[in-house]
């Protein structure tokens, strides 16, 4: 009894990571991921200037997200 359990659990497991991954995002649908609504700030001009302030306070820049996509192009 424990080895047909055991089975289907695999099976189920394969099944499940064969879904997942399938769909590509098309690139006409990266719009509306990229949407302003999406952005964790509540106000992006505030959010700015405590970046400002911190690096002038901590001697850096920088740090706080990349503008790249990974490919070193820019």
């Amino acid at each position: 009894m424990a080895s047909r359990s055991s089975s289907s659990v695999v099976v189920l497991l394969v099944l499940l990571l064969a879904a997942c991954g399938r769909n590509a995002v098309r690139a006409s649908e990266k719009e509306f991921l990229a949407d302003q609504i999406m952005v964790f700030d509540e106000d992006g001009q505030a959010t700015a200037a405590d970046q400002h302030i911190l690096s002038n306070r901590e001697g850096s820049a920088g740090g706080h997200g990349s503008k790249g996509g990974g490919c070193g192009c820019n």
